[in-house]
């Protein structure tokens, strides 16, 4: 981290399992209001390989999901939309022009081809993806910016971290769905993909005498995103470095298992990721050029176990013999709750997920920016 994250007032809580069904879409099906910060000028950002999640607040109904494409274009192409009423989502007509090059983000992106760019390193397109979510949050003037970046080996965690503020720090003018934004990133925090994770869980109301204190012992962050399983050791609320890593292993192998199952699919197709991450009964998808769509319940139920039994002997094989508790976050979290924790509980790993666990990290990142400011001001008074 770029900073020792404060256990600011931590409130011990158990996460509380979240119901498969709310992972419907991994898209917004309606886009929120934009908000105020509330005068604090956060800025949350979770660079997700099939979504960014980010937010302004700690409402969890505040946390947008913009799929994570992003196409450079033609200042022309990407003006195309201007003639539209600006009442229309925004989300589905993300554009941005910064310093004379064009940018779609998002379904926009999609729209004109760019896929979810699984491989590349998350400081690539970065910046546009912060600057596209500060301009869908309506944010000017100075802003502090708090996001997180895989641990794949301290020496690269560094090395990308130096390189992410490098780009983000200073200001920006940009021209955002036709309208001129002037921001000034005044402060970037970098923490490790996942630790925001256990901060939201730590500042939820206590649920009972029953409940971990995560302050007080050694919990592992299992965060499976769509690119990387990223497993975080903590002791006492101490991030440990030499025991924590990120495996280049995630939900993108498990959408390319459903993939080969039906002819004509695109692994990373945001309605074939789409229909995977749907209730039972309502997952359906048609490639294009197919005459009708395959239901995935017909394979998805066997895949899912296997692919549980993969993530859960990583994980095992990673883990520490100190730990006692194992917090699942992330999308895949969410996913391969139910197996995962059957076969943690076996290993008699105490098992929880972080709820909503698609936004934990997000808003968790959001709280420490919090704690971050309000310590800087305390210092100063």
């Amino acid at each position: 981290m770029t900073d020792q994250p404060s256990a600011a007032t931590p409130m011990n809580a158990a996460a509380i399992p979240m119901n498969r069904v709310s992972a419907s879409t991994p898209i917004n099906a309606a886009a929120p209001k934009p908000v105020s910060s509330g005068g604090k000028n956060i800025l949350s950002v979770d660079l997700g390989r099939t979504s960014t999640k980010t937010c302004v607040s700690r409402d969890t109904g505040n946390v947008t999901f913009v799929p994570s494409n992003v196409k450079q274009m033609s200042m022309e192409q990407v003006r195309g939309g201007v003639f539209e009423a600006r009442a229309t989502d925004p989300l589905m007509d993300l554009w941005l022009e910064y310093q004379g090059h064009g940018y779609a983000v998002g379904q926009l992106a999609a729209d004109f081809g760019a896929n979810l760019g699984v491989g590349q390193s998350k400081v690539e397109l970065a910046l546009i993806k912060v600057l596209a979510s500060a301009g869908y949050f309506k944010l000017k003037g100075d802003i502090s910016i708090v996001l997180g970046l895989p641990y794949l080996s301290q020496e690269q965690f560094e090395k990308e971290k130096s390189q992410l503020v490098s780009q983000l720090s200073g200001p920006h003018v940009m021209n955002f769905r036709g309208e001129p934004v002037e921001l000034n990133i005044t402060k970037v925090w970098v923490m490790p993909e996942g630790y925001g994770s256990l901060l939201w869980c730590e500042a939820q109301p206590k649920k009972g005498p029953g409940s971990p204190d995560f302050t007080k012992l050694s919990v592992a962050l299992v965060d499976i995103g769509h690119q990387t399983i990223d497993c975080l050791m903590v002791d006492n609320f101490r991030f440990a470095r030499g025991a924590s890593k990120s495996e280049d292993f995630g939900m993108n192998k498990f959408y390319e298992l459903v993939a080969k199952e039906i002819e004509g699919a695109d692994s990373q197709s945001l309605a074939l990721i789409s229909a995977v991450n749907k209730p039972k009964g309502d997952r359906f998808y048609r490639p294009r050029g197919a005459s009708k769509p395959t239901n995935l319940d017909d394979f998805l139920p066997n895949l899912t176990e296997l692919f549980s039994r993969e993530i859960c002997d990583r994980v095992l094989a990673w883990l520490p013999e100190r730990v006692t508790d194992v917090i699942l976050t992330g999308g895949g979290g969410e996913f391969f709750w139910e197996d995962v924790q059957r076969l943690l509980k076996e290993a008699k790993i105490n098992a929880h997920l972080a709820a909503p666990s698609r936004q934990a990290n997000a808003l968790g990142q959001y709280i420490y920016g919090e704690a971050q400011i309000s310590s800087s001001r305390a210092a100063r008074s």
